[in-house]
């Protein structure tokens, strides 16, 4: 749809941090922004986008139709990577053999199958940040912003700086930013391990229930960033504000509750 977005990280970090992309996600579209998920099982972590999503719920099989109508009414669909795109699924069981980062963390995010124009793409390297952005722009992408935290994150991070390539009108410009520029606390790495999928899928679930703490903030931090790509916020305060009315207001876990509904329903 016009305006779409997929906020993605690249995985491959080796943190074992909560899935914040994912949750970042599903706040995102809880702020009337349309978000085409596109993702994976865990490949070098513990838990993937798809594997916290089938831990609360989403059957990650629903076919393409189910995927549509669950971005026009929950604002938000997931699709997995191996399913729609054929090749992909020939090269994921050899991944989880060699069990690190390859290659195919970086195609991941520049083969989303709905062809969204926009991107919030965090990667595993902050030598990375720049030139996926310039792919991105000759790809035909209109705004993405690609991240990293300087502590290694493939996001966002609250525990310090983190590294931006913003790319707008076709320019690309790079800048540092920080949890304070959202007006947010900043956080120990300790304070963002998480666990199994079961783990990570309790937690996002507490945050959408308006838990407070710090994955509530690197969540509202990172769909902040999401928001600005997206052109419904001019800065991360204004972003922060709106990811966290969108908790707080009960609208994220609707949006999650519609997704898991719909993709669960039987397909045409």
């Amino acid at each position: 749809p016009e305006g779409a977005i997929d906020v993605v990280g690249t995985g491959g970090d080796g943190s074992g941090t909560y899935n914040i992309s994912t949750a970042a996600a599903i706040v995102v579209a809880a702020c009337g922004v349309p978000v085409a998920k596109h993702g994976n099982k865990a490949l070098s972590s513990k838990s993937g986008a798809a594997d916290v999503l089938a831990a609360l719920g989403v059957n990650l099989d629903a076919d393409l139709g189910l995927v549509e109508k669950s971005i026009a009414e929950a604002g938000i669909g997931f699709m997995m990577a191996p399913r729609h795109h054929s090749a992909m699924k020939y090269v994921g069981p050899a991944r989880v053999e060699m069990g690190t980062r390859t290659l195919f963390n970086l195609l991941g995010p520049l083969s989303n199958p709905a062809g969204v124009k926009r991107q919030f793409t965090g990667v595993f390297a902050k030598d990375w940040v720049e030139p996926l952005a310039q792919v991105l722009n000759n790809l035909g992408c209109e705004a993405a912003w690609v991240v990293h935290g300087a502590d290694g994150l493939d996001e966002m991070t609250t525990t310090g700086a983190s590294f931006v390539a913003q790319l707008k009108d076709g320019e690309i410009t790079t800048f540092e930013v920080t949890p304070d520029d959202a007006g947010l606390a900043e956080a120990k790495p300790e304070d963002l391990k998480g666990g199994d999928a079961a783990t990570n899928a309790a937690a996002l679930n507490a945050v959408l229930n308006g838990d407070p703490g710090p994955y509530r903030d690197v969540v509202v931090y990172n769909a902040a960033g999401a928001l600005i790509v997206a052109g419904k916020a001019g800065d991360l305060k204004q972003g922060g504000a709106l990811a966290a009315a969108a908790i707080d207001g009960g609208k994220a876990k609707e949006s999650l509750e519609k997704m898991i509904a719909i993709s669960n329903e039987a397909g045409p």
